[in-house]
């Protein structure tokens, strides 16, 4: 049988930069084949140079990527999309800036041959303190917030030191589950969203694409208690933004596991690498060795 396809969902309100995230991670898809999912054509969000046809409703996009419309009936273009070969490597739903994604992530979780990866929430930092105070509008934007599994406070560049720390300092406030990060242009290494590599690349931290973040990789001595490990990486606390890669439990069973934000996911292994965990983490947050093996 095929792999469930990761499934990624990113909300906000509008306005936050959720389109210009998904054309920054189909810039850096690095090889994957990804589907999009967007609420409508009307005024398609893709950038123009990433566009090379278009037929029965799909859009091509370059790398064997597509995109196409939710519509009425996610379910049904979800299995559309899951019919098509080859089947896509990862699955991005764009909600509507009024939408709920856990409400789309609960929908997407219905069909076995998907498996959620994540939510993905944007916050504009300019207007997000304003909107969440609006008699109509901040039930929704609160809700969007509460969803996440991880949190991109975006456009932080247009604002004075003494405005952002304002806006941090109500964001800290609210004690969110979901770490939060900070960005603008929605600049960010694109395997924070899509996973880090597996393969264990590193064996100490080294300055990532974006000097923001760290990486490194944990290779344990021996089995661990990956319940125990669940709840230490998915502490905001651990400073561990996102993982990847494949550990042994206490009863020496291996496990594919993966880290976003204080999502913790154990599935099959997906081939014979040797045990290591590949996380990525803020610039400074994390303590080299890291962790111990017996955490």
């Amino acid at each position: 049988m095929s792999q469930p396809i990761p499934t990624i969902v990113i909300g906000g309100y509008l306005g936050a930069g959720k389109t210009t995230l998904v054309n920054h991670l189909l810039r850096t898809a690095a090889g994957r084949r990804i589907a999009v999912l967007v609420n409508d054509f009307g005024d398609l969000p893709i950038d123009a140079d990433l566009i090379i046809g278009a037929e029965g409703g799909l859009v091509s996009l370059a790398g064997g990527c597509v995109c196409c419309t939710i519509g009425d009936d996610l379910i049904g273009t979800l299995e559309v999309l899951l019919g098509r070969q080859p089947r896509p490597d990862l699955l991005l739903i764009e909600t509507s800036g009024v939408g709920l994604p856990g409400a789309v992530a609960q929908t997407a979780s219905l069909l076995p041959d998907l498996i959620l990866e994540g939510i993905v929430v944007l916050l504009d930092a300019e207007t997000v303190q304003a909107a969440a105070g609006d008699r109509y509008l901040g039930d929704t934007v609160l809700r969007q917030m509460a969803q996440a599994d991880l949190l991109l406070l975006n456009k932080t560049d247009l604002l004075e030191e003494a405005d952002l720390a304002r806006v941090r300092a109500w964001l800290n406030g609210l004690a969110l589950p979901a770490p939060i990060i900070e960005t603008d242009h929605t600049r960010l290494p694109g395997d924070l969203v899509f996973g880090p590599v597996t393969s264990p690349i590193a064996s100490q931290n080294h300055a990532h694409a974006e000097t923001l973040f760290q990486t490194g990789v944990f290779r344990p001595e021996g089995p661990l208690d990956l319940e125990k490990l669940g709840r230490a990486l998915t502490d905001p606390g651990s400073g561990i933004l996102r993982a990847k890669g494949v550990l042994t439990d206490l009863g020496g069973v291996r496990h594919g596991v993966q880290l976003a934000g204080r999502r913790w996911r154990l599935s099959e292994p997906r081939n014979n690498s040797p045990n290591a965990l590949v996380w990525i983490a803020r610039a400074g947050a994390v303590e080299w060795p890291w962790p111990s093996s017996k955490p």
